[in-house]
């Protein structure tokens, strides 16, 4: 059974565009790894241990545990936590990747974190009224998972997505919703969180506008986990092998301008878009990647 499930996560972590999965399957192992050591140590020896994964909100202490300013959004305890986070990280996630690929939307999850968490501290340490309030941690996927579902509905805002009870729904309307109960959660307790959630939503925005305009500020994202991956992916050692010299005739042409593209209609899209969803992303042409990312800018 267990060799089972060990195949079958290896299948997916490996898999080609796999970004999404391995994003849900990090935060899945952390949080039955918490909830293991939950069970087999005391309660308080637990908070104590929880503390190495969690972001403490008080500066100081975080100087003493710098790691996990990137761990506390790959951290949850409670079920219903994770579930929703998984589930709003696969459903705008998937966009994201079939648009951009696994790298950018990794990059974006990450810089939502990054954010999420440096409004967090900003809030604690630097606004008087709420300085007294720090000495708490801050956890979970929520900021990464607020710029995913931005960062989505800015890149195609007219995305239709089929809701239980309330039928097609443009991705843009469902979105907005989720923004504006952050706004309005700021007069209540989790104050912290909701900085965090448009935190995220801010860096999702801002990320997918800077992209369109040719600009990839997450780019260093993606370099630093390459660099990082090359400590433990063997690359394979290459073999060069000598051909004979062969003489080579060359003949002039001489090319012809290419008749400028047309802006692609709403049916070659929504053609596009169907072809996605029965074949996947990587069906496409060059040609019509490129008609569906010049359509997100509009």
């Amino acid at each position: 059974m267990f060799g089972s499930i060990k195949n079958d996560l290896n299948s997916q972590w490996s898999r080609p565009n796999s970004g999404l999965q391995r994003l849900i399957i990090i935060n899945v192992a952390v949080f039955i790894f918490l909830n293991i050591m939950e069970l087999v140590i005391p309660e308080e020896n637990f908070l104590y241990f929880l503390k190495f994964f969690a972001m403490p909100t008080d500066l100081p202490t975080l100087l003493t545990r710098p790691w996990t300013f990137i761990t506390s959004f790959f951290t949850h305890t409670g079920f219903s936590h994770i579930l929703w986070n998984m589930l709003y990280l696969y459903w705008f996630g998937a966009i994201v990747r079939e648009f951009l690929g696994s790298d950018r939307l990794i990059s974006l999850y990450i810089l939502g974190g990054i954010v999420g968490s440096i409004s967090v501290i900003l809030l604690f340490n630097v606004v008087p009224m709420f300085a007294e309030r720090s000495g708490g941690i801050a956890l979970g996927a929520s900021a990464g998972v607020f710029a995913v579902s931005v960062g989505a509905a800015t890149l195609y805002p007219n995305y239709v997505m089929h809701l239980l009870f309330f039928g097609p729904v443009k991705i843009k309307y469902f979105v907005g919703v989720f923004v504006l109960l952050a706004i309005f959660g700021l007069k209540g307790d989790n104050v912290g969180g909701e900085v965090a959630h448009l935190g995220g939503a801010f860096i999702g925005y801002f990320y997918i506008r800077s992209l369109q305009k040719g600009n990839d500020i997450g780019a260093w994202v993606s370099s630093t986990l390459t660099f990082l991956r090359s400590f433990f992916v063997k690359t394979p050692k290459m073999t060069v092998h000598s051909k004979p010299k062969r003489e080579t005739s060359y003949t002039s042409t001489t090319s012809t301008p290419q008749p400028r593209k047309s802006a692609p209609s709403q049916a070659e899209i929504d053609a596009i878009l169907d072809k996605i969803s029965q074949k996947g992303y990587d069906s496409l042409s060059r040609e019509e990647k490129e008609k569906l990312f010049n359509a997100s800018k509009k």
